[in-house]
């Protein structure tokens, strides 16, 4: 291979999880009134009508109305274009918060280079040079320039510039850890990767799309809320503008100034202000979380999930076998076992040997040969054993057929008390193995899936969220069922293939429910794109990747969890918020018509309960009240409101009696307050 210079290196920070708000304030401010331009305004149609009204109340201002004094429709006017404008700061914060993490994104890939392989070697070129199916070689110390398959080689990757995390991983050519993402560093060895995106299409590209909130497209549920506020601000424009002929009727008027700051405060504009606000931040709390969302759908849809599949292994269990037990043969020690099994898998570097070594550390201390003087030998397909040999001993664990088989001890001829205890382990689900020294027999260590501590609670959450959890594995039903059944999961779906997999999803949507899945390897893409739901692992196939609408840049399949909680907050804080609002709008219609009435209809006087200065004061203090409610309701928007382990029913009822309740009461309250503090003030 030709020598060539090495590609430039960028160094990146992790991101920040989260942004602070003292750093945004200012951007925001400013965005809020860039955001005046009713071409970007378009996309809140309620914040458009409160505007509009904004303006035409503003040039009345100019115009002489003897009912009106110019002092206090000024002041009318000055709180409808803060009300516009808080809306728009709301929604600027919501974005800034995210696009702060994206410019920190950007600036990691500027300026990045590859060595491109070529006919006759490799020439250095810029990253943003690089098509599908390239293929570049990556050295240690360098950038990933893109993402891609490896084809060739192993190496540590340190991925903290996406995920954030400092721990390298493995990459390898075949199997399922062989994708590599753009932006990354590599910490050792070489890679030949096979470029599988062009530029604007990497995962960087996804992620930094997905934190510009402003350039997300609207989800169904924000359509169908748009629907829902056009409609209820017509409904109102129309009830506003038959205040008019009820008035001259009775021989009064009332002042154009007052119907249209009437109109505003009867519109829904509390939720109309923050539902921007309530989606991007929604879409902020997932990126935090390292989750790339393909659209805006997926997060939705998340928190409709009815059936949650999960792959056992990795996810509901540690993904590893650990040892849970060691039980001695007749006539031996449980000393005597512990020094074999011990010896036995000082040379074992596989995870489970790992943990065979780690319990009998603890369970019996004893002082260790150095690994210097052991002759190992690995564990092989053939002879489904392993062990050592030391200072002429002979020491081996295996499988129990076949470290039987290395004794010559026959099947039968096992020691009944051994053999009821390696066949209470494999009922249980775990995996028998038994150890000999010297061609004898000393006793047996069970091996286990250990379940994740804390992920039986998590599935009683959701089971009380009406959300029904299925666990997917290749193992047989007996084993599948004991996981099972210490996990808490719902329903089983053993010796899955990809078949019985893709089969139990369309089953579950076509009884009419929404399904979610996790997986990470090419046997695992149909289901992920037939699943509503679909959540690759970054470090899993390009194949399954592609077919999932989701990918968590952590590979940590537990995070769909997070994911279904968080799609969860985003429904119900629309939920709530528009609960809210609604109620609000019909409690202010109540409070404010009567007094705004009371001189053209005497009789209506009674029904003036809050027994407001005047009519002028009762505008003035609801559309005070308007806009400050907003300003309230901002943290709340952004935060979310937090969803609580309950059905369905109970989270209405939640909803209704704080938010619902809430919403007509607090009207009542604040408007009453405003009204006396600018009466007291002198302001109407």
């Amino acid at each position: 291979m030709m020598n060539m210079p090495a590609p430039q290196a960028v160094t990146t920070q992790a991101p920040q999880a989260k942004t602070a708000i003292s750093a945004l304030w200012r951007p925001a401010l400013i965005q809020a009134f860039v955001k005046l331009d009713p071409r970007q305004l378009h996309r809140a149609p309620v914040m458009l009508v409160v505007e509009l009204t904004a303006v035409l109340t503003t040039v009345l201002c100019f115009i002489p109305d003897s009912a009106v004094p110019t002092f206090v429709a000024a002041q009318i006017a000055l709180w409808l274009w803060f009300t516009v404008l808080f809306a728009n700061f709301a929604e600027a914060l919501a974005e800034g918060r995210g696009k702060a993490r994206a410019d920190s994104l950007k600036a990691g890939s500027e300026g990045l280079s590859a060595r491109r392989r070529t006919v006759n070697g490799f020439e250095v070129v810029p990253a943003t040079r690089l098509r599908t199916d390239d293929v570049v070689r990556v050295e240690a110390g360098e950038m990933i320039p893109g993402d891609g398959e490896v084809i060739e080689g192993i190496a540590a990757v340190n991925e903290a510039a996406i995920t954030g995390e400092s721990a390298p991983v493995i990459r390898e050519s075949g199997g399922d850890r062989s994708a590599v993402t753009g932006n990354t560093r590599l910490v050792s060895d070489w890679l030949l990767v096979r470029i599988t995106s062009n530029p604007g299409e990497s995962t960087l590209d996804r992620m930094i799309a997905l934190v510009e909130g402003a350039k997300r497209q609207k989800t169904p549920n924000e359509v169908a809320l748009d629907i829902l506020l056009i409609g209820l601000t017509l409904i109102f424009l129309l009830v506003v503008v038959t205040l008019q002929p009820f008035a001259h009727f009775a021989n009064g008027s009332l002042p154009l100034v007052f119907l249209v700051a009437l109109l505003v405060t009867l519109i829904p504009t509390t939720i109309g202000g923050l539902l921007s606000a309530i989606g991007i931040a929604g879409m902020d709390r997932l990126v935090r979380l390292n989750v790339i969302a393909k659209s805006g759908r997926a997060v939705e849809a998340a928190g409709d999930v009815h059936v949650l599949m999960l792959d056992k292994t990795g996810t509901i269990t540690f993904g590893n076998r650990r040892c849970a037990a060691v039980h001695a043969a007749p006539g031996v020690s449980i000393k005597a076992l512990a020094e074999g099994a011990l010896l036995a898998s000082l040379a074992d570097d596989t995870a489970e040997g790992k943990s065979i070594v780690e319990y009998l550390r603890a369970l019996h201390p004893q002082p260790e040969p150095a690994l210097q003087s052991l002759t190992a030998v690995p564990f092989s397909a053939e002879t489904r054993l392993s062990g050592v040999d030391h200072q002429g001993r002979v020491y081996r664990k295996g499988a129990v057929d076949s470290l039987l088989g290395f004794i010559g001890l026959p099947r039968s001829q096992l020691p009944s008390m051994l053999a009821q205890e390696v066949d209470k382990i494999a009922q249980s689900g775990g995996t028998p193995l038994l150890v000999c020294v010297d061609g004898k027999l000393l006793g047996a260590i069970h091996l286990k899936d250990v379940v994740k501590p804390g992920i039986r609670e998590r599935f009683a959450e959701l089971r009380k969220l009406g959300i029904r959890t299925v666990m997917v594995t290749g193992d047989n039903p007996l084993t599948a069922a004991a996981i099972a059944a210490e996990a808490g999961v719902d329903d089983v779906l053993a010796e899955a293939t990809p078949e019985k997999k893709l089969a139990r999803i369309r089953h579950e949507q076509n009884d009419g429910r929404l399904v979610a899945m996790c997986g990470d390897g090419a046997n695992d893409a149909p289901a992920l794109a037939q699943a509503d739901v679909g959540m690759a692992m970054n470090d899993g196939t390009q194949a399954a990747r592609e077919a999932a609408n989701m990918v968590d840049l952590d590979s940590d399949p537990t995070k769909l969890l997070d994911v279904v909680q968080i799609g969860k907050e985003l429904l119900v804080t629309r939920g709530a918020l528009t609960t809210f609002s609604i109620a609000n709008d019909v409690a202010k219609y109540f409070a404010i018509l009567p007094a705004l009435f009371a001189s053209i209809y005497p009789q209506l006087g009674v029904l003036n309960v809050m027994h407001l200065s005047s009519p002028q004061s009762a505008i003035l203090s609801a559309i005070v009240f308007n806009a400050l409610i907003i300003v309230v309701l901002i943290p709340l928007a952004l935060r979310g409101v937090r969803v609580q382990a309950a059905s369905a029913a109970a989270l209405l009822r939640r909803n209704l009696l704080i938010y619902g309740l809430g919403g007509i009461v607090v009207p009542f309250v604040g408007i009453k307050a405003i009204d006396m503090l600018l009466t007291a003030l002198g302001l109407v």
